[in-house]
């Protein structure tokens, strides 16, 4: 290469797979929402906000999503 274009291994690397868990310490019920927002690093009554609007706006199907991460990422 030429020395007047950069390598892309001088990129700073980010870590972009991290390991999704439920918190069941800082969680309500399951630990979802706030495993969600461990995740993404925002507020867990924000994640728990648009969950409850989520599913009352989709007629439940929001539940249904809740219940399926409960039950895989456990």
């Amino acid at each position: 290469m030429s020395e007047d274009r950069p390598d892309r291994t001088d990129r700073p690397s980010r870590q972009l797979a991290r390991d999704f868990r439920l918190d069941k310490t800082n969680g309500k019920l399951a630990g979802v929402c706030a495993g969600i927002a461990d995740y993404f690093g925002i507020d867990v009554t924000l994640v728990r906000i648009l969950f409850v609007a989520g599913t009352l706006i989709g007629f439940g199907s929001l539940l249904l999503i809740y219940i399926a991460i409960a039950l895989i990422a456990d």
